[in-house]
């Protein structure tokens, strides 16, 4: 069975340097600011948030159409059953009026026969 090696403190410390070399080396690797590729792909990002906000809105635009038609429509309803509301007053109370015609006629033809019975 092999010895099990501990760490000793200097390997430790230059494990730990040797990482600190490589952070700061792929830091210095990255491209600047400036570089080409670097402002081809914040463009790229500025274009892709453009397309988003211009979906975002079209979605928006058409969920208040559809609202819209959804509230003309339920307008429209609520004016047909108005309509019918009114239709069917109207014809109730014509109905009233030709039943209440009607009443009057026969107590008008009772009476007239009462009083051509009274003058016999």
């Amino acid at each position: 069975m092999g010895q099990f090696k501990e760490n000793q403190l200097v390997d430790r410390l230059a494990a730990a340097a040797k990482a600190r070399e490589a952070t700061i080396a792929r830091l210095r690797a990255r491209p600047g600011a400036d570089d080409p590729t670097v402002l081809a792909r914040q463009a790229a990002r500025r274009a892709i948030v453009q397309a988003r906000e211009v979906r975002v809105a079209e979605r928006e635009a058409a969920r208040q159409a559809a609202e819209a038609r959804r509230a003309a429509e339920a307008a429209a309803e609520l004016e047909r059953q108005a309509a019918e509301v009114a239709r069917l007053a109207a014809e109730r109370a014509e109905q009233q009026a030709q039943l209440a015609a009607a009443q009057k006629a026969a107590r008008d033809a009772r009476f007239a026969a009462r009083k051509a019975k009274a003058r016999r």
